[in-house]
């Protein structure tokens, strides 16, 4: 049978009077460095909301978080079914975390789907919280139990508390009189309440977020808080638990913090850098999961001359982001595979015409539609090549929700100084996952100038003043950007072929390779602005590098850090630019005797590396839908490092020693 977390068989407090008054034995506070938690359940149980809640509640506390919010891809999977399950999972510390943890040490399963769909990524030992009044023969059955997990042995190796959380949601909000089914949906907020207490989290910030969102219905905002309380006070009094948490602030470098998802910081990251460029923002979109809250942020912020238009597809969408940026906006389109599979047309559109223009990709499971709710690396190649002819584009990738800000300002800025397309690469799991981020004073982000054209740049044989709409600057061989409307800077746009430096349209054999390999320049000599990649080689001497790009930083980071604890040498790299390359990275790839890539994918970013630098790159593989496993990660990483074990700098090449 499961093991217990206490004494208790208790299941609700008891209200009973008694005439002896027993003292209760004061609650051991025992102090932990880590806690990950998974809240699962319906896709109709909150639990996004419960998890999200939760979140910052432990941001305000001052720990670091990393989430992973995981939900099903149809509007509404059967209630009760595994293909139903929605959960969310947050890893909070005393200490600087790069992932949201691999194994959860709570599990709050709201059914047996819940239960099921998630007990195999449960550490042996953890705390499993149910709600027993959804442990029904026919729930059970959906589930795909032949009997009773909590009776037939397989939850023995957990600690397991089981709750009636439904008859307790709905009795701590009887009073608002909501009715049966709209009082049971309280339990998520009895649910927060109660782990808010044992973790020691306040329960401030979820009292004024729900003061908030439900400021309009004064009956559900009270009930909910109502709920929030009752858990919090059923921790104290219930008996079913002997010890609380404590996990404390992560020491942080001075400065105003907030909790922001990928998508969020990307919305935010853009407005930023428009403002710096002086430019109005305009976004083309379609509504595409993951990509599509950054839309909704953006459609919030009018008043920071931002101008959102969601088009009738996901081609209209870029076509009108194209239009604004020749009009003199900054144009943006955000999208996720499917539809950069559909904007592909007007991106090589875009290559011709060297106008600015921002492409977002958050990056999701394929092909064709996929697993829309998971996260993967695989439009690498379709973002470098994905387009018909000589097309090249710079693309960039984020690698943690808040270094989305900072990409999205990047993206910005190589679009306006270059005048070029540019792809951003986020994915679902940085998308719709959070962190503490450090709000930036506007006044440090470096001004970007779009440097618009204002008067003819050359002189025609007879001595008059000309403008050459396709003159290119010796350093950026960025073409001027002329708003139309302007006088004395009337040109022609459009796809078809232009005439170096006098834009008008030309098939000219020698004409159309000139321009291809000046686009091809332009995208090249981005590297200038490029800084060195950087390697984490604390001792210097590792004969293993593992290089990443995108999402696989936080996997990478807590990867590294284990193969590390256990004695071995390895260094760590990771890439922004990936087109094109920084200067430094052949010399880096070349000066260690193995190259392992981990990707989300089946090896893309490994190949580039081997066609361009000739490097046998090693590829760590992992194309499930989720984030690389940290745990498997350093298993895979350790067996690399063992192959160089006892050997010494002596069995090094001499050009390896001196690029050290």
């Amino acid at each position: 049978m499961r093991k217990e977390v206490s004494v208790p068989s208790v299941t609700e407090p008891s209200t009973a009077d008694s005439p002896v008054s027993t003292p209760t034995p004061p609650l051991e506070v025992q102090k932990l460095d880590r806690v990950v938690i998974r809240f699962a359940g319906d896709s109709g149980d909150g639990m996004q909301l419960t998890g999200d809640r939760f979140t910052a509640e432990s941001a305000v506390h001052g720990n670091d978080i990393s989430t992973l919010p995981s939900f099903p891809a149809e509007i509404r999977a059967p209630q009760g079914t595994i293909p139903g399950v929605s959960s969310f999972q947050v890893h909070f510390a005393n200490y600087d975390i790069a992932t949201p943890g691999d194994q959860p040490d709570v599990l709050v399963a709201m059914n047996p789907a819940a239960l099921a769909a998630n007990l195999g990524e449960v550490r042996r030992g953890a705390l499993i919280v149910l709600d027993s009044a959804e442990f029904t023969k026919r729930n059970l059955k959906k589930a795909n139990f032949s009997d009773d997990p909590r009776t037939d042995g397989t939850l023995e190796s957990y600690q397991v508390v089981e709750l009636d959380l439904t008859a307790l949601a709905v009795g701590a909000v009887e009073s608002f009189d909501l009715g049966r089914k709209n009082s049971e949906r309280a339990k998520n907020m009895f649910a927060l309440g109660l782990l808010s207490w044992l973790y020691g989290r306040p329960l401030d910030p979820s009292e004024k977020f729900l003061k908030t969102k439900f400021a309009s219905k004064p009956d559900i905002r009270d009930a909910n808080i109502a709920a929030l309380k009752a858990g919090h006070a059923y921790g104290e009094t219930c008996e079913l638990f002997t010890v609380r948490y404590e996990v404390a602030p992560a020491p942080t470098p001075a400065g105003r913090y907030r909790q922001i998802t990928g998508n969020q910081a990307t919305a935010l990251g853009l407005i930023a850098g428009a403002n710096r460029a002086g430019l109005q923002l305009f976004l083309g979109s379609y509504p595409i999961t993951p990509a599509s809250d950054i839309l909704h942020e953006l459609s919030k912020h009018k008043d920071l001359n931002v101008l959102t238009f969601q088009a009738e597809d996901e081609i209209g969408g870029i076509g009108a982001a194209l239009g604004a940026s020749f009009g003199g906006s900054l144009g943006v389109t955000t999208t996720s595979g499917p539809g950069m599979s559909l904007k592909a047309e007007t991106i090589g559109l875009a290559v011709m015409t060297e106008l600015p223009l921002v492409i977002v990709d958050v990056q999701r499971s394929g092909p064709s539609t996929g697993m829309p709710t998971k996260p993967e690396q695989a439009d690498l190649l379709q973002a470098m090549f994905g387009r018909n002819g000589e097309s090249p584009v710079p693309v960039i990738a984020a690698k943690s929700p808040s270094d989305c800000f900072d990409t999205a300002v990047e993206a910005c800025r190589i679009a306006i100084k270059y005048r070029t397309p540019v792809v951003m690469l986020s994915d679902g799991y940085l998308g719709n996952g959070a962190e503490p981020w450090r709000i930036p004073a506007l006044a440090d982000i470096e001004r970007i100038d779009p440097g618009f054209a204002t008067g003819p740049n050359a002189k025609a044989a007879d001595g008059t003043d000309r403008f050459l709409p396709y003159k290119r600057d010796p350093e950026t061989l960025a073409r001027p950007w002329a708003l139309p409307g302007t006088k004395g800077l009337e040109h022609r746009i459009g796809g078809l072929e232009k005439a170096a430096n006098i834009g008008s349209i030309s098939y000219n054999p020698n004409n159309h390779e000139e321009m291809v390999r000046s686009r091809a320049a332009r995208v090249a000599g981005i590297s200038r602005d490029i800084a060195d990649v950087e390697v984490d080689d604390p001792t210097g001497d590792a004969d293993v590098l593992v290089l990443g790009w995108g999402s696989t930083f936080g996997p990478i980071t807590a990867g590294v850090r284990r193969v590390r604890a256990k004695g071995e040498k390895i260094a760590q790299a990771h890439l922004r630019h990936i087109n094109p390359f920084p200067d430094n990275l052949g010399e880096v790839l070349h000066r260690y005797r193995r190259v392992v890539v981990p990707e989300m994918n089946t090896g893309q970013l490994a190949m580039l590396l081997r066609a361009k630098y000739l490097v046998d790159v090693q590829t760590v593989s992992r194309v499930r839908g989720l984030p690389i496993s940290p745990v498997d990660l350093c298993d895979v990483l350790c067996g690399h490092c063992s192959d160089f074990s006892g050997s010494t700098s002596s069995n090094k090449t001499a050009s390896q020693k001196e690029a050290r």
